[in-house]
């Protein structure tokens, strides 16, 4: 009796070691996961130092957005530390920017910024790089997505701008086009912003609003084309420079001159358009673009040694550059 009774109680004690062991594999497992879904906000301490930058942006041939790589360029000289600032294109498709943020995040990039070229498709790596610590700093358009700032020129403001100096031009009359553009964020803002103040003036008709993919190319194909279909055209909304300069280009092609063309930017482009005497753009809403990358920069670095900014959301004012003022406007 004594034997069997010894035999039972070693296969209890048994039993209980298995049954403990279970719940402590259970807790390192589960600490393991919060380690590796830890947020930017933990991470962020008072020591760590900005030492990598990754920039996803839109098209690098696009005047815009090397202006964007040299503020970020400018303001990691400024903080020191030899921060190196890697900016990549994406021709405005949206799983080649996504695989850029991942391969930035995969690098253990301590900043990434980016200009997304889709607010909704770029949720899940911008998601993605957060929970691996990183800092995601948006810039020129917003996201669908929680980040850790976001900076923009007031685009609403600059599609207003545009369009209440092409109404006072006009006197309240006329056909006015709309060359619009990729459709992220940033420029539906502009469009809406033009619509909203053109509806003020009933005697002003749209006639035209195409996608002339944000390019001068695009710009001077859907310009051509337009040119054709109306024999009177007043004035023309670009939202952006870049077909605004394919709009111009059109019109010297087709020898007309009867209509003015205004756009978004502030770009060298546009004013060196605006410089010549034979052209027909006449005006840009300026942006700043470099000074929004180096607020971001400025931020991430700020974020990274635990410090918060006071407003996670920055709008920069825009500025309407015209024939008249533009000796004064210093472009980017």
């Amino acid at each position: 009796m004594k034997r069997i009774l010894l035999i039972v109680g070693i296969l209890g004690f048994a039993v209980v070691g298995c049954t403990n062991g279970a719940p402590n594999n259970n807790t390192a497992t589960n600490t393991n996961n919060k380690a590796t879904n830890i947020s930017a906000e933990n991470l962020s301490t008072p020591n760590r130092k900005l030492q990598t930058v990754g920039i996803a942006l839109g098209d690098l041939g696009n005047p815009f957005y090397n202006a964007v790589q040299k503020g970020a360029e400018i303001e990691a000289q400024k903080i020191g530390g030899n921060i190196r600032v890697n900016a990549v294109s994406s021709a405005f498709d949206l799983n080649q920017q996504s695989n850029q943020i991942e391969n930035f995040t995969a690098a253990n990039t301590d900043l990434i910024i980016l200009s997304a070229v889709d607010k909704k498709g770029v949720k899940p790596v911008i998601d993605q790089a957060r929970l691996a610590g990183r800092v995601v700093i948006a810039v020129d358009s917003a996201v669908d997505a929680d980040v850790d700032a976001m900076i923009s020129s007031n685009n609403t403001q600059a599609g207003e701008v545009a369009c209440q100096y092409i109404a006072d031009r006009l006197k309240g009359q006329g056909n006015v086009v709309i060359l619009n553009g990729t459709p992220m964020d940033s420029i539906n803002q502009r469009v809406s912003g033009c619509k909203n103040l053109l509806s003020k003036y009933p005697d002003i008709k749209i006639i035209s609003d195409q996608n002339a993919e944000g390019t001068r190319d695009g710009g001077l194909r859907v310009m051509s084309d337009l040119l054709t279909t109306f024999p009177k055209i007043d004035a023309v909304f670009a939202t952006n420079d870049q077909s605004g300069v394919g709009a111009d280009l059109a019109a010297r092609q087709a020898r007309r001159k009867e209509f003015f063309i205004v756009g978004v930017d502030g770009s060298p482009d546009a004013t060196k358009a605006m410089e010549d005497k034979d052209g027909v753009f006449v005006a840009t809403a300026a942006q700043n673009p470099a000074a929004m990358a180096q607020k971001a920069v400025e931020i991430g670095n700020d974020l990274i040694q635990g410090k918060k900014p006071s407003d996670s959301e920055i709008l920069i004012p825009v500025k309407l550059v015209t024939k008249d003022n533009l000796s004064t406007y210093e472009d980017w």
